[in-house]
């Protein structure tokens, strides 16, 4: 799965399908985790006060990683708007 998460609404997107396609529910992938239910929700939700450390956590639960690369010219910037 190479996904494109722009936002903490997408990232959260993201998880939410990964989870799913584990079939794991909230409370499982908490457990996993070692997280609150709580928090998995919100996260997916795309809360952006969602800690990076926290994020990292999930993906591991989910075997999934964290990629930094240059980003695509397809989208607006928001240094182009102005």
């Amino acid at each position: 799965m190479t996904e494109l998460a722009r936002t903490p609404k997408q990232l959260g997107n993201l998880i939410r399908r990964a989870r799913k396609q584990r079939s794991l529910n909230q409370t499982q992938l908490g457990e996993k985790a070692g997280l609150r239910q709580e928090t998995i929700s919100l996260i997916e939700a795309g809360n952006p006060a969602a800690k990076l450390d926290t994020i990292l956590t999930v993906l591991a639960a989910l075997d999934l990683e964290f990629r930094v690369v240059p980003r695509s010219k397809g989208g607006t910037d928001i240094e182009d708007m102005f």
